[in-house]
């Protein structure tokens, strides 16, 4: 999960290697550090903490250098300071390397090293590569062979960026398990663990896929396989643009993305509904629709906010497409040998198209021969290259840690495929109309919501000290509830809990008294007589009720001692609306309470290890 930039070409690659870090930084900031050559000695900088603080040491130093690589650090193994902070270095410091990934046979192969009379200095796996690296090369085997034949024995993840100080000109990258791209530009070319480290710089991007290591010149790159086979690789142009990844006047990136998401929303389905056939278009799936529709089991996997995406589309696909759909945690998934079919559909939620757990179960699934969907965020990403077909949910780059509006175009993308399919299925036209006309009000009865900004926070003023949360919700809402938790968890550091509403009276409501916040989202649908019991038997209780109700309802105010008043819409499109008052009411508390909600603390936004 950890964030690599390196650069070779003829400018200083100092400020190109600080400031891709500092888009990167949402990939991991326990640590940082950059290695470069000067007249082709090897200098290495790193400290404990953020890239600013690595900046004002580098300044201080007025290091300039042609070649280098960068790091930010998400710690795995060994704690964050700057001894393990990357890169790191071979005994005489002519060879260095940073890494994203995992090694999981690092302990064996630190045995077998220092057995060769290596010592190691940092508590980390990667460490091992370096000296793996040397071992080869003090053989007799070439530098590019050595990065070969060291790789051959590592089992686990890794995207890498190595420069052998005795061979300046260039760096050797090599990815398995952990995304890695080069950006191509005029005599000069750049690494990154992601596109928009790259941006300002290049649109020209060439994907590395898993097993492929490629040298990287200031005019030109070779790529081979690890087992030294010759590849050509297609150069790509991304239409991503820096204003896209800027923070546009907010003052963090997660409100930005909040704030932005009638446009987020209406970028999801812009292009896909079709008002005359009551239905969607959805170009990544046409080849595959029909089998898709003739599933007999469909099975939705993926890992945090996704997940709870991946659970209102089973509430999609069961009430309208009545297959039989379950939902599964990627990391569960891909180790339990699940029963899966020739007939089944197995659909993989990920954000960043990255996510290690669910790239892992695509993997599993795609060998048991089921049809194999892609749900993701991140053009050119391996979900997105890997599955058989897919639908890109085209809400633009998402920085904040904490998933918003990415979480809104997954439901968006997910109630698309059910109107689809229901559509080839037995959904009349009529209904498939009704559903269309439904989605074009979405945009606006978001904006309306984000209007209420004002509230939301005085609301998050009330609770900024409280210790616990309860949400509840029925049905639909039920993983709304959910992932309004996960919010507030994620960058408040306050302890909340998502249920069933009705399942309150089987545990939960012990907790309840005159310090619990209890959010309910009650809408005005089929089980809302149900929700205004569980209110009534909160509000007994002493229980302190904010409730994300409707527009129209007029009852829930004497009950609860906050409203959110939120318009209406059909029960599958209404997660889309529920959820946005918890993202702004998590987002609030935390802010008051001086977090950094864009980095929480522990977290990073797209989790490439396991």
């Amino acid at each position: 999960m950890c964030g690599i930039v390196g650069y070779i070409g003829s400018k200083n690659c100092i400020p190109v290697i600080l400031g891709g870090l500092k888009r990167l930084e949402y990939r991991g900031y326990d640590s940082a550090g950059v290695g470069v050559l000067l007249n082709g000695v090897s200098k290495i900088v790193k400290n404990k903490g953020k890239v600013s603080l690595l900046e004002k040491k580098l300044e201080a130093d007025k290091i300039e250098s042609t070649i280098g690589i960068g790091h930010t650090r998400w710690a795995t193994h060994g704690e964050p300071n700057e001894i393990n902070a990357h890169p790191h270095a071979n005994q005489d410091g002519t060879l260095f390397l940073i890494h994203n990934g995992i090694i999981e046979n690092y302990q064996t192969l630190k045995k077998q090293l220092r057995h060769e009379g290596y010592t190691f200095r940092s508590d980390t796996d990667s460490e091992v590569i370096i000296h793996l690296i040397e071992s080869f090369m003090k053989k007799g085997n070439a530098f590019q062979k050595s990065v070969r034949l060291a790789l051959s024995e590592v089992d686990g993840t890794y995207g890498l960026a190595i420069i052998n100080s005795k061979e300046p000109d260039r760096i050797i990258a090599a990815r398995k398990g952990s995304p890695l791209v080069i950006g191509v530009g005029e005599k000069e070319n750049y690494i990154a663990s992601d596109v928009s480290a790259l941006i300002a710089h290049t649109k020209n991007i060439v994907y590395v896929e898993d097993g492929e290591i490629v040298e990287v010149y200031a005019d030109k790159f070779v790529a081979k396989t690890i087992l030294d086979e010759d590849i050509e690789k297609d150069v790509i142009e991304v239409s991503m643009t820096l204003e896209e990844i800027d923070k546009g006047g907010h003052p963090t990136f997660m409100i930005k993305e909040i704030m932005e998401q009638h446009e987020s929303v209406f970028n999801s389905m812009r292009g896909r509904l079709i008002m005359d056939e009551g239905t969607a278009k959805l170009g990544g799936l046409d080849t595959v629709v029909d089998r898709l529709a003739a599933s007999k089991r469909i099975v939705i996997s993926a890992c945090g906010t996704s997940w709870h995406a991946a659970l209102v589309g089973e509430y999609m696909f069961e009430q309208f497409l009545r297959i039989p759909t379950e939902v599964e945690y990627a990391s569960e998934f891909r180790y339990r040998n699940p029963i899966i079919q020739p007939d089944d559909t197995i659909i993989f939620i990920s954000q960043s198209g990255e996510t290690a757990d669910t790239l892992a179960a695509l993997r599993e699934a795609k060998r048991k021969r089921a049809l194999c969907l892609g749900v993701c965020n991140v053009v050119g990403s391996s979900v997105a290259r890997e599955s058989d077909a897919g639908v890109y949910i085209h809400a633009g780059p998402e920085i904040g840690v904490a998933s918003t509006k990415a979480f809104t175009g997954q439901l968006v993308v997910l109630a698309l495929i059910t109107l689809l399919v229901a559509r080839k299925r037995d959904l009349s036209l009529a209904d498939g109309k009704k559903i269309v006309e439904e989605f074009n009000s979405i945009p606006d009865k978001i904006r309306k919501i984000l209007e209420l900004n004002d509230q939301i926070e005085r609301i998050a003023n009330d609770f900024k000290n409280a210790k616990n949360f309860l949400y509840l919700g029925r049905g639909y809402n039920f993983p709304v509830a959910l992932e309004g938790a996960l919010k507030l968890k994620e960058i408040s550091y306050i302890h909340a809990e998502g249920y069933p509403a009705a399942e309150m009276k089987h545990g939960p409501i012990a907790l309840v008294d005159e310090n619990m916040p209890v959010v309910f989202i009650a809408p005005k649908d089929s089980t809302y007589d149900k929700i205004i019991s569980n209110i009534e038997e909160i509000r007994a209780r002493k229980g302190k009720i904010i409730a994300i109700a409707n527009e129209n309802d007029s009852e829930i105010d004497r009950l609860a001692d906050y409203t959110v008043k939120i318009p209406e819409t059909i029960r599958m499109l209404m997660p889309i609306l529920t959820v946005i008052p918890l993202q702004l009411l998590a987002y609030h508390v935390a802010v008051k309470k001086g977090l950094n909600v864009d980095q929480p603390r522990n977290l990073a936004k797209s989790v490439t290890v396991e």
